[in-house]
């Protein structure tokens, strides 16, 4: 029997191998931003002093100010009255379970060390796109000043999604913030197309899904946004106009959702009593549900509108004496697999 020698390590198999392949970051062939020379910013620099003014105005002080290292973009840390600030209007809706835990960890550590990120915004008021809670956790500390880090760029507070890394977004929370968004811009530049907001929306089922959330906040929207990923794309139109057009997308989908929750209810009447009800009745009425979907895909599987109508059409027709438990539990199994 061959023995192994002393303190010899097995070698890793071919998954072993991928696995740790994927968990290696490699790092860029050639190394970008500003040396140290160029990140220092003096505080009356002109880049900065407008900035600088209007944290001194409001009461606050200036504490440093520098290039941030990727893009250049002038950057001011300072000290800001608690009620200088506040969040950008679209953000999504204030968790005040999660600001109290905020604040008591806060508390217990006795340091408020993360500054907010702040923009100017309209009239030269401060808005902070990613610290609602952060905010909300200093009034209950009674705080009378928070330590911000100021950009001149406004562009950024329609970045939220992309920087809001202080409490993950769930797809309610995602859409709220988007749609709330959109309107903001219709009112700030009516004259851009839908789609040359793709970075600030991310993806345009979320615009489709915020408005069904606006009018009615329990919507399961998981549910659907497989099916909206697949055809809901980015209009050339005009915003306002654009916005309008979803609004009858929307108008469609709380319809097809009245059809689901009734076929539901008759599975349930059956003995049903999965919690995957709902994710199984959009899948078996989703028109692309055997489509495969690409990365980057541009192209949708079909038209939403006309998928809307034939999502419809397959609600109203839906057979309850089709469905079996065998399929609930493969959809199950599906949907406890993506989460």
């Amino acid at each position: 029997m061959a023995t192994r020698k002393k303190n010899s390590v097995p070698k890793p198999t071919g998954k072993a191998k991928a696995r740790r392949s994927r968990s290696r970051l490699t790092p860029a062939a050639v190394a970008r931003g500003l040396a140290a020379a160029d990140v220092a910013l003096a505080p009356e620099h002109e880049d900065i002093a407008a900035v600088v003014t209007l944290v001194r105005k409001a009461g606050g002080a200036p504490l440093g100010a520098y290039r941030e290292p990727l893009g250049g973009r002038p950057l001011l840390l300072a000290s800001l009255p608690f009620a200088a600030v506040q969040p950008t209007p679209f953000q999504r809706d204030l968790s005040p379970t999660h600001a109290k835990r905020l604040a008591a960890a806060i508390e217990a550590t006795a340091a408020f060390l993360d500054p907010l990120i702040v923009v100017q915004g309209e009239d030269g008021r401060f808005w902070t796109p990613n610290g609602r809670h952060r905010l909300a956790a200093a009034k209950v500390l009674g705080l009378k000043q928070v330590t911000v880090l100021i950009s001149p760029d406004e562009s950024l507070s329609y970045r939220i999604l992309a920087l809001n890394t202080e409490k993950a977004h769930n797809l309610k929370d995602k859409a709220l913030e988007v749609v709330r968004m959109a309107r903001n811009l219709v009112r700030r530049e009516p004259g851009r197309s839908e789609a040359s907001f793709a970075a600030q929306f991310e993806a345009a089922e979320l615009l489709t899904l915020g408005l069904v959330y606006e009018d009615d906040l329990r919507f399961g929207g998981g549910a659907y946004s497989p099916m909206l990923k697949k055809v809901d794309r980015f209009s050339s139109k005009l915003l306002p106009a654009a916005l309008r057009e979803r609004e009858g997308y929307a108008t469609r989908l709380r319809a097809i959702d009245v059809e689901v929750k009734r076929i539901v209810a008759g599975l349930q009447a059956r003995g049903m009593k999965s919690p995957y009800l709902r994710t199984y009745v959009v899948a078996r009425i989703n028109p692309v549900r055997f489509h495969k979907a690409k990365a980057g895909d541009k192209k949708p599987a079909m038209p939403i509108g006309q998928a809307l109508v034939r999502m419809m059409s397959a609600a109203k027709k839906f057979d309850l004496d089709k469905v079996n438990f065998g399929d609930l539990a493969y959809v199950a199994a599906g949907a406890e697999g993506g989460e």
